[in-house]
């Protein structure tokens, strides 16, 4: 088992930016790919960014390219998102996720933490 926690969401202004975080625990963080999903409120799931183990491969959705950043820390077995020039689009509950590939498929992933809430006022 993989326990995920994420944290680092919050209000921010339209251009703001916000770096979430996601610690693992229990089983070896370093055999996972990690990723990065959002689900809004009557919206499905969307794949936002994932990064491979250890990290020399990265995947992003179409809607955050160029403004959002995914890397991970091996040593703290963390991952991170960084999110620059946010939208009220952005707006969504963010999780995180491990999988044994890297993938942009939810159904790939095999756990999930509880999600944090990113909300971007415009």
């Amino acid at each position: 088992q993989v326990q995920l926690v994420e944290s680092g969401g919050g209000l921010v202004q339209a251009g703001g930016s916000l770096r979430l975080s996601c610690v693992a625990s229990g089983r070896t963080f370093s055999s996972y790919a990690m990723g990065w999903f959002r689900q809004a409120p009557g919206k499905e799931r969307e794949f936002v960014a994932g990064i491979s183990w250890p990290g020399y491969r990265t995947y992003y959705g179409d809607p955050v390219k160029g403004r959002f950043t995914i890397s991970r820390d091996n040593v703290k077995n963390t991952a991170y998102l960084q999110m620059n020039s946010l939208k009220p689009e952005d707006t969504a509950v963010y999780y995180c996720a491990a999988a044994q590939d890297l993938s942009r498929r939810s159904a790939e992933y095999n756990y999930w933490g509880q999600g944090t809430q990113v909300t971007v006022s415009s």
